[in-house]
């Protein structure tokens, strides 16, 4: 199987080189592809200087154009799987193999890795924890199926959900909105429990004053797939 990494990063200088040196470790059997998002800061020389395969991206995507740019290369390349991975330090990709294998087994389209399974190591702040608790519950309210850390960005996908994706990817903030579309797609998405790590370096895109405008915004996008989906199935 061949199976990659995708990591999108935005001045991540401090970390990716401990992020790809843990893939490198644990992971081995997986590729990696750095998505530099036009970082300001040393991320891509660092990158090139220690080899690392990147793509530099001429403008920045935000998250959700750099994660796409990372399942386009994956559809080019004809990979069977596909995991995104923060290049903050976050994700351990000692789960990388099994998520993988557990995939494989169930026969899943998607698997999350979430931290709300077993609910050790860092489970976030708690206001991002009560924003994640509001999104579990609409994204249960519209499609029947329970995700417990639907802002998970540690997330592995078949060849399907890899094309899908490829062809269309939620702008901002898209962990909640693409789920509700594979979920209403009717694909196969289950969780898998993973302790993830509280970042060492950097600082999130995500501040308090975004966290009224990120919830607000995603909703409304969630409830548009939704509508959407009903009337194409019409």
């Amino acid at each position: 199987m061949k199976s990659l990494v995708i990591i999108p990063a935005y001045n991540e200088e401090k970390s990716i080189l401990r992020t790809v040196e843990d893939i490198q470790k644990n992971a081995p059997e997986f590729d990696y592809i750095i998505i530099n998002d036009c970082s300001t800061d040393k991320t891509l020389s660092v990158c090139r200087n220690a080899g690392i395969p990147v793509l530099n991206l001429p403008i920045n995507l935000g998250i959700g154009g750099a994660v796409q740019t990372g399942y386009l290369y994956a559809k080019k390349n004809h990979y069977d799987y596909a995991v995104q991975f923060d290049g903050d330090g976050q994700h351990d990709a000692v789960y990388l193999q099994d998520m993988r294998d557990y995939m494989m087994q169930n026969q899943l389209n998607m698997l999350i890795g979430s931290r709300f399974i077993e609910k050790e190591g860092f489970q976030s702040s708690s206001l991002r924890r009560f924003g994640i608790r509001y999104f579990s519950v609409l994204i249960q309210m519209i499609t029947g199926k329970k995700i417990t850390d639907p802002t998970s960005g540690m997330r592995m996908a078949d060849k399907e959900v890899i094309a899908m994706y490829a062809d269309c990817y939620p702008k901002d903030y898209p962990e909640p909105e693409s789920v509700v579309a594979i979920l209403q797609a009717g694909k196969k998405v289950e969780e898998y429990p993973v302790i993830m790590r509280e970042r060492v370096d950097g600082v999130s895109s995500i501040s308090p004053m975004k966290s009224v405008y990120y919830m607000i915004k995603v909703t409304l996008a969630i409830f548009v797939e939704w509508i959407r989906r009903k009337e194409y199935k019409k």
